[in-house]
């Protein structure tokens, strides 16, 4: 079903499949995505986080700028008495439309570069691949095109950032520290806006009205979206924007903006500030050049687009993930040389252990298997599967190299890499641990969704799968 269809034909396809499918089709076909129906624990969780993600963000992002990043500041205030929330609230920068401007602008600027500036990078780039790419599989058996061109944007957006900063003096390089809370006001707004058109387009004109899931609940179709791929016309895609660009494009950016904030504070950028720069400059590269790598991963593969992708994107992947940064402004921290090596090691260890386990599966996917993993031929359990439409695919699960160590280790590398972040920040507080703590968290709620979804998506193939990789994430122990 394409976006031209009417509303009527949306609503016999809902009827004619209840949430999509029919309750025998449900057991068959289009067990993966995510969740059909849901649990009294599902919905209490959606409702908590609908409720109460923005002032946890909030929170964190107030302790720094009224408690030199102590979490405990605010609720020790408020137990003494000394302030009241209302006296929190009032002390935080509020919205200004001096700040909406520059937000505006920003995103305007990376929508322009997204869709009018194809990529030329994969021309003179020798090994990447750039342009338009195919992504994978959708539920409803669909293979969407992508013009991958985030590595383009990224130079783009930064040589403009550092020609200002050193030549053209438009803007102060400060910038974004300096409005960093008014800004979090714009970032709720696009996000709330984002998620709540895409409820409504899911409704009124979905791209793709099989790839559509109806669970009937309200709070749970809002924050885990409906639609699989919404798209305006044919190449604006909603994930693969949000997932790549007001977010990620910006958290160099970010960091760049407190280590000049730090610079013009005290007159110098700490080593720790700089650890922290190279190691998420490192992700985050690393990201765009394989963007296409990234349109086989789950939140492209698996994920609807709601509120948890598009509020998700626009805030607390910017405010939360850059927190190493923003608590070193207020904390210069210098470790000594021992510790920033060991740090810049653990980091760079978890990177090649993340990038390594994601180029195995590639080159095995890309390949169909003909292909050597540590200098021999990989070994694979062959398996198929049922898309909503009914046709049976055929696929491949890896379990040598990497993936014959632990079904998640590329998961491992990740951890690894964002212990380093981490760490780059001394012991002084607790603020810069929350990413470790998130991330771990995440990252097993993850394994165990996406095992349940290729538990419903393969069946008996998959326990064959687990049964021969016994362990998630590390070797020998889980």
């Amino acid at each position: 079903m394409t976006a031209t269809q009417s509303p009527g034909a949306v609503k016999r396809q809902r009827k004619d499949h209840g949430n999509g499918a029919g309750l025998g089709e449900k057991e068959q076909l289009g067990q993966w995505g995510r969740a059909w129906d849901v649990d009294w624990f599902s919905l209490a969780s959606v409702i908590f986080l609908l409720l109460c993600a923005p002032f946890i963000v909030f929170y964190f992002v107030m302790s720094c700028d009224q408690f030199q990043c102590a979490l405990s500041g605010p609720l020790l205030s408020l137990y003494s008495g000394k302030s009241s929330i209302r006296d929190l609230w009032d002390r935080a920068p509020s919205f200004s439309w001096a700040t909406a401007e520059i937000y505006v602008l920003w995103i305007c600027f990376q929508v322009f570069l997204y869709r009018c500036v194809p990529d030329i990078c994969h021309k003179f780039l020798p090994g990447y691949v750039g342009g338009v790419q195919d992504g994978a599989r959708t539920p409803a058996g669909l293979i969407n095109k992508y013009e991958i061109n985030g590595l383009q944007a990224w130079i783009i957006t930064h040589v403009l950032w550092l020609a200002n900063a050193n030549y053209f003096n438009w803007f102060s390089p400060t910038i974004i520290f300096d409005h960093w809370i008014p800004l979090l006001w714009c970032a709720n707004i696009l996000g709330y806006v984002v998620a709540t058109f895409a409820m409504i387009k899911a409704y009124l004109f979905p791209t793709n009205a099989k790839d559509c899931k109806f669970t009937g609940n309200f709070f749970y179709d809002y924050m885990m979206g409906i639609e699989f791929n919404p798209r305006i016309g044919k190449w604006f895609d909603f994930k693969l924007f949000f997932n790549g660009r007001p977010g990620i494009v910006a958290w160099t950016l970010i960091n760049l903006s407190f280590a000049a904030k730090q610079q013009d504070l005290y007159g110098q950028v700490t080593n720790s500030m700089i650890l922290v720069n190279v190691l998420q400059a490192i992700y985050v590269l690393d990201f765009f050049w394989n963007e296409t790598w990234y349109l086989k991963t789950i939140d492209i593969c698996h994920e609807h687009f709601g509120w948890y992708l598009g509020w998700g994107d626009c805030v607390w992947l910017p405010y939360l993930y850059t927190l190493q940064g923003l608590y070193l402004v207020y904390n210069p921290v210098q470790v000594s040389t021992g510790w920033a090596v060991a740090v810049l090691l653990l980091g760079l260890i978890g990177y090649y252990i993340f990038r390594m386990t994601n180029h195995q599966k590639d080159l095995f996917r890309r390949t169909d298997g003909n292909c050597k993993i540590w200098g021999k031929r990989p070994e694979y359990i062959e398996c198929t599967y049922l898309s909503i439409d009914g046709k049976k695919h055929h696929s491949k699960l890896l379990i040598s190299g990497f993936w014959g160590l632990a079904r998640h280790f590329n998961y491992t590398g990740d951890l690894m890499g964002s212990l380093s972040y981490c760490l780059a920040g001394g012991s002084g507080h607790l603020l810069p641990y929350f990413y470790i703590i998130y991330m771990s968290i995440l990252l097993i709620h993850r394994c165990i969704r996406d095992e349940h979804r290729c538990s419903s998506k393969y069946g008996n193939h998959w326990k064959r799968y687990t049964d021969t990789v016994a362990y998630r994430l590390l070797p020998g122990l889980f």
